[in-house]
């Protein structure tokens, strides 16, 4: 996965964190940190479904990361044109959900960084990747974080942990059920440049993500080879419904996308998905004293409430 990005975008979790039976669990994986913030009333109960979570994140990052030496995704762009590599279940269905974010921006997200997605067949009966030409490199670090993400929250309803929070790096969020009595976990959106507050949420059953640093260049558009234009963009997503499940993988592609796409590309995808939100720091207009901050949503929304700081 790509390392962490300078002051980059984030979230900040505000006092909803902290209290009795509250728990923190934190684990370094592809290149951040991952967290989970819980309520339980057993600890020793609580840390081991944070073990076995933890040690999830590392079984898919020897899966996804382009870094690790014989993962999937290093098999698969070792490919020529007519191979094929069989994948993991997991690893599949991360491909095919970066897939309809690639159709669902125009391009915009683009794992492979316009080296050529849609020449990758993907089979599902057989968890086989087949490549109609060369050259094909895939980078997941756009979406594998929200993907490890949304498997963690699985995992911990599978352990009925209900109220939680999960997070990689405070760029890739995905809350639960709210801690009790709560009417959400307590997140704020901050600028990339001196921190400041711009929005305080109430999340819950909702997922987000961040992206943007202060000039935006760790971001080229696939399309053009040409670096993101100077502003920040955060993401709300619905746990339900999103596309394979995995609305914290999708909440990550689109606030990759929504750094190339024009304020009206963006509102027009937020008006399309249910329940979308986003906010965009943009670079300020001639004659602006600063930049602007602007919040897009359509008409329907889900579990959260955002307000302005």
């Amino acid at each position: 996965m790509k390392r962490e990005d300078p002051a980059p975008a984030r979230f900040g979790l505000g006092e909803a964190s902290r209290g009795p039976a509250r728990h923190r669990f934190s684990h370094e994986a592809m290149a951040t940190v991952f967290e989970i913030h819980c309520v339980h009333a057993d600890a020793r109960y609580a840390r081991q479904a944070a073990d076995a979570a933890f040690d999830l994140v590392d079984r898919l990052e020897a899966e996804l990361s382009r870094f690790v030496a014989n993962s999937d995704v290093s098999r698969v762009n070792a490919l020529a044109a007519g191979q094929g590599a069989r994948v993991s279940p997991t690893t599949l269905e991360c491909l095919a959900i970066a897939r309809h974010l690639y159709d669902l921006t125009s391009g915009a997200f683009d794992i492979s960084v316009g080296t050529g997605l849609p020449d990758l067949e993907l089979d599902p009966d057989t968890f086989t990747v087949h490549a109609r030409r060369d050259g094909v490199r895939l980078d997941l670090g756009g979406i594998g974080k929200g993907y490890a993400v949304d498997r963690v929250a699985e995992l911990l309803g599978e352990w009925e942990i209900r109220h939680a929070l999960v997070h990689g790096g405070f760029s890739s969020v995905l809350a639960l059920e709210a801690p009790p009595e709560r009417e959400g976990w307590a997140l704020t959106l901050s600028a990339p440049e001196g921190g400041e507050v711009l929005a305080r949420l109430q999340a819950r059953r909702q997922a987000f993500s961040a992206s943007g640093t202060r000039k935006g260049e760790h971001i080229v558009d696939p399309r053009t080879g040409r670096p993101a234009a100077g502003r920040a963009a955060w993401v709300s997503v619905p746990r339900e419904p999103a596309p394979g499940g995995s609305p914290a993988a999708v909440a990550d592609a689109l606030s990759t996308a929504f750094m190339l796409l024009s304020e009206q590309e963006v509102s027009d995808l937020c008006r399309d998905g249910p329940g979308i939100e986003a906010w965009l720091l943009l670079e300020p207009g001639e004659g602006a004293k600063g930049p602007r901050f602007v919040r897009l949503a359509g008409p329907t929304r889900n579990g959260g409430r955002a307000t302005g700081a």
